[in-house]
């Protein structure tokens, strides 16, 4: 969320310096992003470390989902284990 909102930041403070200096047209927000991408980058390089380790822990946190695929998969796999089982081998 920090860093989410550091960027929103720089990304303002950047277009609001263009605006300033007299880039006044609809350009000046799209020079903006790019300006203020980069910029975050840059600067912005311990706080996307730490976003980074904080999606990571939340994803292994989370318990591994079983789609409706994967039990399927299992039944028809059960089903064909249980018919080789029975029968006679050739």
């Amino acid at each position: 969320m920090t860093y989410t909102l550091l960027r929103l930041a720089l990304f303002a403070a950047v277009t609001a310096g263009l605006w300033a200096v007299g880039m006044r047209s609809w350009l000046a927000p799209l020079a903006g992003l790019f300006l203020a991408w980069a910029l975050s980058y840059v600067l912005l390089g311990r706080q996307r470390a730490a976003a980074a380790r904080f999606v990571q822990e939340r994803s292994s946190a989370r318990a591994p989902r079983t789609t409706r695929a994967d039990e399927d998969a299992s039944y028809e796999d059960a089903i064909d284990d249980a018919q080789r089982r029975t029968r006679p081998a050739d």
